[in-house]
């Protein structure tokens, strides 16, 4: 296997794009030795939101077509006083974006969310009409945007058995229900709400194109469960794979589906898979912007 080069810039124009090279941007902000592997740090985390910070830029001022996240530790970013939850809302924060939402995607299940890093107290407060409405037609528009012609767009429940008629709980017939009529009527192919416990059986077999889930868990556990798989015998990871796609920015991000992983930080036995499956959506969506 031919030897890997690191070509360092200072800009992408400086790149070479050729096979074999992977270009560095460089920003100098610390020395190799001052960052510690595997370990909570407020210098990893304040050089990875500058990174962070920087590609934003680059992608809104069309210097680069894509952006692709890895891991963050948002404990060492906001021992570093920035004090956002996550990616995305750094995403949203520089871009001025007010709708947006994570889609999580592993071959043909896609999921996205009403609601992401609050807690499940506050993530049910959260399902409200307007906001599933929104995130149907941010569903619709990115299948789209994929190359998918009329979209079907499952709207998961939030209560056991959908609230079984007011019995479990009234956010279906109150919220889900009259999103799921408004998008119809706006002419979007939007089904449901579904009883969580079978929508994403039903999307994996081919039923809907894309599931809106109500909350954090409700998505990511199912595409968590198809695309980690450990192997009992080896006691390794056979493949940590799925992407990770924030829907509504100006610009295209997508990322990694799985933590820092800090038990594994310089010993080379990380898997792959979920990052290229990153660079392949972002690929993806850049050729058909």
């Amino acid at each position: 296997m031919p030897q890997l080069k690191v070509h360092v810039v200072a800009s992408p124009k400086e790149a070479v794009y050729e096979p074999g090279t992977m270009e560095v941007l460089d920003m100098g902000l610390y020395r190799r030795e001052e960052i510690p592997f595997g370990q909570v740090n407020a210098k990893a985390g304040n050089a990875a939101f500058q990174y962070v910070s920087k590609v934003i830029e680059l992608a809104k001022h069309d210097e680069v077509g894509a952006t692709v996240t890895n891991a963050l530790n948002k404990e060492s970013m906001n021992l570093a006083g920035h004090h956002f939850a996550g990616h995305t809302e750094i995403y949203a924060h520089f871009t001025n974006t007010k709708k947006y939402t994570m889609m999580l995607a592993h071959d043909g299940l896609r999921v996205v969310h009403v609601s992401t890093h609050v807690s499940l107290r506050e993530a049910c407060d959260r399902v409200k009409k307007d906001r599933v409405l929104e995130v149907i037609r941010i569903a619709d528009q990115a299948c789209k945007a994929m190359g998918i012609a009329q979209p079907r767009v499952g709207v998961a429940g939030l209560n056991p058995h959908c609230g079984e008629d007011g019995l479990f709980g009234r956010e279906e017939i109150e919220e889900i229900e009259p999103a799921v009529r408004q998008a119809k009527q706006e002419g979007i192919n939007a089904l449901g709400p579904i009883p969580p416990d079978t929508i994403f059986s039903k999307a994996r077999g081919g039923w809907y194109d894309i599931v809106v889930a109500m909350y954090h868990d409700q998505g990511h556990i199912p595409l968590k469960l198809v695309g980690f798989v450990f192997d009992q015998d080896t006691q390794k990871w056979r493949t940590v794979s799925g992407v990770n796609i924030t829907l509504g920015l100006p610009i295209i991000r997508t990322s990694v589906d799985h933590g820092t992983a800090f038990d594994q930080a310089g010993l080379g036995t990380a898997t792959e898979d979920s990052l290229v499956n990153a660079i392949d959506y972002a690929v993806r969506f850049a050729r058909a912007k």
